[in-house]
């Protein structure tokens, strides 16, 4: 019987601090599979002799997504690419948060600042379209780990709009949202799925600090910690999921979820390119993931 041979996707900078690499590698070897970790920028890589290509860490992306998707694109010409380059495409800009809101997905409520835009303006319109938020969060749009993110109170406009005009400037679009307080105390709840069913969750703390400056790290500093997810939380990811707009489960998917005022959960990302997947944290869970890849390898 022929090894299937896959490529879990990184890059170097990110392979220290990625902690699932080692347990879905072994996984995969005890599993009979022939796996190997690969920088999505390495020359010379023969990516068609692989079965299965995985992205798992290719972290620095956001800096250099034309150079990303156009890889991600010849790849998908020649092997089968795991998640999909369509999904790829829509998934690593957050202006998909619209479309899921359309679908009728609870997310936090967002709203886009364009290049060309006026900061202040967009700023002061935002602040009055939410009256009772004490603090907003500035993102770009093509973001990643919380890099380039800022936490900013409702009363310090001049510095979310120098920061909202610092990414305009770079020709990003800018991602505002209301700072939802429960986060401090509750943190977020990430729910990871595997080929569409529910697989663990986890408890991250809340990432964006009071006073901090935005990271300059490839992601912020996180705290996690296995959590039960409600089945409130459940079903908000299921339809999440349910609503993105391609046909056939994905491989992976993990759903990132914080809470209003009245503990509703909110869609506040829904990562499906290269997300960390908490191995650590759900009993059985490499295991489960590395069938979820064979099988696909085997289809194809």
């Amino acid at each position: 019987m022929t090894t299937v041979r896959l490529a879990l996707v990184s890059v170097a900078a990110a392979r220290p601090l990625d902690d699932d690499l080692a347990p879905l590698l072994a996984a995969l070897h005890d599993a009979g599979a022939q796996a190997s970790v690969v920088d999505w920028d390495a020359p010379h890589v023969a990516w068609d002799e692989f079965d299965l290509v995985v992205l798992r860490s290719p972290w620095d992306y956001v800096g250099r997504l034309p150079e990303f998707l156009a890889w991600a694109a010849r790849v998908a010409a020649c092997t089968r690419l795991v998640n999909p380059l369509e999904v790829l495409r829509w998934n690593t800009d957050k202006h998909y948060l619209a479309d899921l809101a359309r679908a009728g997905v609870a997310i936090v409520p967002s709203a886009f600042v364009e290049p060309g835009m006026n900061a202040a303006a967009a700023l002061a319109a935002f602040l009055d379209a939410h009256p009772q938020s004490r603090e907003l969060v500035v993102k770009p749009a093509v973001g990643a780990g919380s890099r380039d993110a800022q936490r900013h109170a409702r009363e310090a406009g001049p510095s979310a709009t120098a920061h909202i005009e610092r990414l305009l400037a770079a020709g990003r679009s800018v991602l505002l949202q209301p700072y939802l307080a429960s986060v401090d105390a509750r943190g977020e709840t990430a729910l990871i799925h595997f080929d569409g069913q529910f697989s663990h969750a986890i408890r991250k703390g809340a990432l964006l600090l009071r006073g901090d400056g935005p990271t300059q790290a490839l992601f912020a500093p996180e705290q996690i910690s296995a959590r039960v997810a409600s089945e409130a939380e459940r079903a908000l990811a299921a339809r999440a999921i349910a609503a993105i707009p391609f046909d056939g489960a994905l491989a992976y998917a993990r759903v990132d979820l914080i809470h209003d005022a009245d503990g509703a959960p909110r869609l506040l990302e829904l990562e499906l390119t290269e997300p960390s997947l908490f191995f650590a944290h759900g009993a059985g869970s490499a295991q489960r993931f590395a069938q979820v890849l064979l099988a696909r390898a085997a289809r194809g």
